[in-house]
């Protein structure tokens, strides 16, 4: 049986989409060195739109390898958060010492602590597995409202994690919290960071992100000796889900590629104000990016 004309074209088009696959993930262009591996510390998100779930799709979308240690559990879904379970301490810490003992990861992506235990077991792991490329999401509170740090956590968080961190990033009510301060302009984001700086290494940075300013979406990068606006296009839309998460995954894909700082931030902005635009429109509250929004055009029943 001969196959019609539709038949064929439609079968021409598979062939085509594999081989834009196929090209897109090619071992080669690697040049034959090991894929770059990503390790992300931080709770579980069971919508799958934050967390450990959106690090581990924006790591893979990044084409890196994405390793885990989760924290704890949420119940959580577009609406809020609905009971959380922390994992016990010393079992994150086994957790970090079995990933750093096989696949050593390249970078660390720190995301929920919800506890001072849990703090000291990440510090101490990452310490004596002699981590690098440390990016910490100082996550105190959700998209959707709901607190998901103890407030004795954050000092906890400040001694131990801050400086070991090569990049800290806050979105602003963090950052207030962090430099008790209250931010209403970009002269107070400076301000900020100036404060929050002084908690870590003078070769460390912070990223104060400005989503939550009326006005823009400019972030500061701020270091000990420079202070960079990286600008971004504001994004109309309900659905930011795991926007701080996904951003600092997507940063420490860029450290652990061996970019400088500023090349790892703005790519990673570029990719999360994609995924921003590019609307899923899922969930009933506060919905999810689309971390795959860069390949859509290679899945056509869902394009």
């Amino acid at each position: 049986m001969r196959p019609m004309p539709g038949m064929i074209c439609a079968i021409n088009r598979a062939k085509e989409r594999q081989s834009q696959i196929e090209s897109t993930w090619r071992p080669s262009a690697l040049d034959g060195k090991e894929i770059p591996s990503v390790l992300s510390i931080a709770g579980s998100d069971s919508s799958g739109g934050a967390g450990i779930q959106a690090d581990i799709k924006t790591i893979q979308a990044f084409g890196l390898f994405a390793q885990t240690a989760i924290t704890a559990l949420t119940a959580q879904n577009t609406t809020g958060v609905y009971g959380v379970q922390d994992v016990d301490a010393l079992f994150v810490r086994r957790q970090i010492d079995v990933v750093f003992q096989d696949i050593r990861p390249d970078a660390v992506k720190i995301g929920m602590v919800s506890s001072a235990d849990i703090a000291n077991a990440v510090a101490d792991g990452l310490q004596a597995n002699g981590a690098c490329g440390i990016v910490l999401d100082p996550v105190m509170v959700s998209t959707s409202g709901s607190a998901l740090m103890a407030d004795e956590t954050v000092k906890t968080l400040v001694e131990r994690l801050f400086p070991m961190a090569d990049l800290l990033t806050p979105n602003l009510p963090e950052a207030e919290v962090l430099a008790g301060m209250r931010i209403d302009s970009e002269d107070d984001m400076l301000r900020a960071a100036k404060a929050i700086h002084a908690n870590m290494r003078p070769d460390a940075y912070v990223l104060v992100k400005g989503g939550h300013l009326a006005r823009s979406a400019n972030d500061l990068l701020f270091g000990a000796d420079s202070a960079e606006w990286i600008c971004g296009k504001r994004i109309e839309t309900q659905n930011s889900h795991g926007t701080g998460c996904s951003l600092s995954s997507a940063i420490a894909c860029g450290l652990a590629c061996g970019h400088p700082m500023s090349q790892s931030v703005r790519e990673a902005k570029a990719y999360l104000t994609g995924a921003l635009m590019h609307d899923p429109q899922l969930g009933k509250g506060n919905g999810p990016l689309d971390h795959m929004w860069r390949y859509r055009g290679l899945f056509p029943a869902v394009s």
